[in-house]
């Protein structure tokens, strides 16, 4: 038998590779096994404090100081919240719906004994959302239960919320200010064309369709001032009804206590929250601590709790509601589907609404036989032509079929967010929701003269005078021009002529209120567009009556949302253990994991840059859409 034997250089590496193919499996086996042990121990965690629930004693305040924004449904994914949350976070989102079944909860909660607000740091939410809850806390306060509001600095739509309470403190060195509203865009026309060579082509129908005024125009049309300033007055003058009611003020001289801010900062050499209390917009002026003794001898003292009273903050009320609702699907019932955000094509993440995936919610609503009816829950300034169209298709397949679809508009049902609506059996707006807007527009930019200035030229050969002639590094053939805008038209026609049909109108009727005007949900219902004044509530109750379920606390509700993953379900009642959040807090990879999965805000340059890039194959892309939030 023939042996080789290795030389000594030969030995020397082949050794070497031994040692490293060692260590690469010691290292593996560390990783492996250390993974075990952590997901092991998170498990157990989950197992014994994974359930654990806030202890509610009687005599206790309810904190609600949200950091967060209001939003109807949440933009992050359950992974992303348990995360933030187990490493000593705040949830940044905070879902309208949670808000209103907390307040109207603690009407009835024996345990609950009055409520603390602290508003300054609750972000977002429109007229028509707050004025929801304003509702909620005022029924609160109908009930008996006292309710305390404190700040150290709101803002007047955080205000709307603190007038509601009983008694509303201002720190000694704090602000509040009313001063109207407002909606300034910036225009870029001269930016784009004049500077930077980059030509915009809009196509549009609709005298009022302002939407892509910006990229066209330097300065905001006269009809586009027009309608903003009609709708907009009506809103604020609603706002100011709000607060007059409230405080047991007079709506005049609330109206020239704003009018004159000047004048009035002067009286008071410049003390925003003494001015605050000569208006009476506040009925005193303490400081956090202040307000918080306050709350201890009026309540149970607890020295163990920030505050020194016995409390509960949101959060954790919302979880005591929740416990043992994991699971539970009730037999007949109102299913709700959240449509908010940008309408979309395809598979939309949430904070957007998709034409495949909100389809298919409303398609699971369809084939469910528990679901009897339907509550679509809007907020949304529009987007795509044909996603909507798809989900609008939706309703209309619902209805047909049986099952009572309602529509219950949030802050914004505008453009394409009333196309989806406009099929329901009916639809609810708050006075102060912003809708109609019923237009459609094309935005094309082309880059040749941008290209230009920087020697670049475009160059080629077409098998057809229109072979290639929507690529945007090219002129845009005035004929081309044409065709994109009869198509618009054509979506113009197809718009009108559905809400026509769905309405029970004319053509000629609806053209006269469309032309892509913004309403307020209250002149809405005076054209004709909406159907009836209420919030989500009159809508559950609406939709419930027509499948015959019973009165209001007779039927049950169930939302219909994207289905989380298993390891979803799973992993936020592990992470907010004892156990899984301390070792969470302390994990590297979990903050790079939540640092890679938190959402981004969209924004309205964004969704253009998409409308425009992804075509499907198709030359044009009609856009129904409106930039008319506050």
């Amino acid at each position: 038998m023939n042996s080789t034997r290795r030389g000594p250089i030969a030995s020397f590496f082949v050794g070497l590779w031994d040692v490293m193919n060692f260590t690469r499996r010691l290292i593996v086996n560390f990783v492996f096994f250390g993974l075990l042990i952590l997901f092991s121990l998170l498990f157990i965690g989950a197992v014994i404090g994974g359930n654990a629930r806030p202890i509610l004693l009687p005599r206790t305040t309810l904190v609600i100081a949200p950091q967060a924004t209001l939003v109807e449904q949440y933009t992050s994914d359950p992974l992303s919240r348990a995360f933030n949350k187990s490493m000593g976070g705040r949830n940044e989102e905070l879902q309208l719906r949670d808000v209103l079944r907390a307040l109207d909860a603690a009407q009835r909660d024996k345990n609950i004994e009055r409520v603390l607000l602290h508003v300054d740091d609750l972000q977002g939410g429109g007229m028509a959302s707050l004025r929801e809850v304003a509702a909620a806390i005022a029924r609160l306060k109908a009930s008996g239960k006292q309710v305390v509001a404190f700040s150290e600095q709101m803002d007047q739509k955080q205000y709307l919320l603190a007038a509601q309470a009983n008694e509303v403190y201002l720190d000694p060195m704090g602000q509040l200010t009313l001063e109207g509203l407002a909606r300034y865009r910036q225009y870029f026309r001269e930016g784009l064309q004049d500077k930077l060579g980059v030509d915009v082509h809009l196509f549009k129908v609709g005298t009022y369709k302002s939407a892509a005024e910006p990229y066209v125009l330097d300065a905001a049309s006269p009809a586009s001032k027009e309608a903003d300033l009609f709708w907009m007055n009506d809103v604020w003058q609603r706002y100011l009804g709000d607060i007059a009611k409230a405080r047991k003020l007079d709506v005049a001289t609330l109206t020239n206590d704003v009018n004159n801010l000047p004048q009035g900062v002067a009286s008071v050499q410049g003390d925003l929250a003494q001015l605050a209390l000569n208006q009476h917009l506040v009925d005193g002026l303490k400081t956090r601590q202040q307000v918080w003794d306050l709350m201890r001898e009026r309540g149970e003292a607890d020295d163990d709790a920030t505050g020194g009273f016995r409390r509960i903050d949101l959060d954790d009320y919302i979880a005591h509601l929740d416990k043992g609702l994991e699971g539970v699907v009730p037999e007949k019932h109102v299913a709700v589907v959240v449509a908010e955000g940008e309408i979309t094509g395809g598979d939309a993440p949430p904070g957007k609404v998709g034409g495949d995936s909100a389809s298919e919610l409303l398609r699971q609503a369809h084939d469910d036989d528990n679901v009897a009816a339907v509550v679509l829950r809007v907020n949304s300034p529009g987007g795509e032509v044909f996603a909507s169209e798809q989900i609008r298709r939706e309703v209309e397949r619902l209805k047909k079929d049986g099952k009572p679809v309602v529509v219950s508009m949030g802050d914004v049902a505008a453009s394409g967010g009333y196309w989806i609506s406009m099929n329901a059996d009916r639809i609810y707006a708050d006075p102060s929701t912003i809708t109609g807007s019923i237009g459609i527009f094309g935005v094309i930019p082309t880059f040749s003269r941008a290209l230009e200035k920087i020697g670049v030229h475009t160059d080629g050969v077409g098998t057809s005078p229109y072979a290639g002639a929507f690529d945007l590094t090219r002129p845009l053939d005035p004929q081309v021009g044409t065709v994109i805008q009869t198509v618009i038209e054509k979506g113009y026609r197809d718009f009108t002529g559905r809400v026509a049909k769905a309405r029970g109108r004319t053509v000629e009727q609806i053209d006269a209120i469309a032309q892509g005007r913004v309403w307020s949900g209250a002149q809405g219902k005076e054209r004709g567009i909406v159907d009836a004044m209420g919030g989500l509530q009159d809508a559950l109750d609406d939709a419930a009556a027509r499948a015959k379920l019973g009165k209001r606390g007779e039927y049950d509700v169930r939302y219909i949302e994207k289905i989380p993953t298993p390891f979803e379900k799973f992993f936020p009642g592990l992470a907010q253990s004892r156990i899984g959040m301390g070792m969470l807090r302390e994990s590297d990879m979990a903050r790079a994991l939540l640092v890679k999965t938190a959402p981004q805000a969209a924004r309205d340059l964004q969704f253009l840059e998409a409308s425009a890039n992804d075509r499907r194959g198709a030359p044009v892309k009609a856009v129904a859409y409106c930039f008319c939030g506050l």
